[in-house]
């Protein structure tokens, strides 16, 4: 005996998950507007946002939003915190742009086990985990094609790429793991 879904509650469950990609990717896009220019990579909220699509909506959403996102950019619309185009993946902050795909990816995987996590503070303790290894992941990335892409030597790029924002990033991961606690069972109400 199983039960089969109406074919109409997967049409619906598809409308909501496009309506958390756009509105992910939207925000993503506001995110890289809110900024403070620091020379040569200027601080953001796009990882804020990123990591929040992952706590949220799982690694298919995060991937996608943060994708649809980087597609955006890449075509020419100014998204990015510095314009659009394929030049700005291939300058000095593409690596960090880049490195937001595995970085929305580890994430999701918050979001994915966020069903299995019996209480909130082990949601809570899984977004701050999973959230600082897609933290680092961007500076794993995006300060060697930093180094690379400036002919920078290594202690430059780390004190142009990573130092400056230790600080912030700690505080947006703490603000996004906060903000996915509160929202997150709003968004399970949500998809049902």
């Amino acid at each position: 005996f199983t039960i089969t879904k109406p074919p109409w509650y997967s049409r619906t469950m598809q409308y909501k998950r496009l309506l958390m990609i756009s509105l992910f990717s939207a925000l993503i896009i506001i995110g890289a507007y809110l900024r403070f220019p620091l020379p040569p990579v200027p601080i953001t909220l796009q990882t804020l946002f990123v990591l929040l699509a992952g706590f949220l909506g799982g690694t298919r959403t995060a991937l996608a939003s943060t994708a649809v996102y980087l597609l955006l950019g890449a075509i020419g619309l100014p998204v990015f915190s510095s314009g659009g185009g394929l030049g700005n993946l291939m300058g000095p902050t593409g690596g960090f742009l880049i490195a937001l795909l595995p970085a929305a990816c580890i994430a999701g995987f918050a979001g994915n086990f966020a069903q299995k996590a019996e209480k909130p503070r082990t949601y809570y303790t899984l977004c701050l985990l999973y959230g600082l290894i897609a933290t680092l992941v961007v500076y794993l990335v995006g300060v060697p094609f930093l180094k690379y892409n400036r002919s920078l030597s290594w202690s430059v790029a780390i004190q142009a790429g990573m130092l400056p924002f230790l600080i912030g990033d700690c505080i947006k991961l703490l603000a996004a793991a906060h903000l996915a606690r509160s929202f997150h069972p709003r968004m399970a109400q949500l998809l049902g």
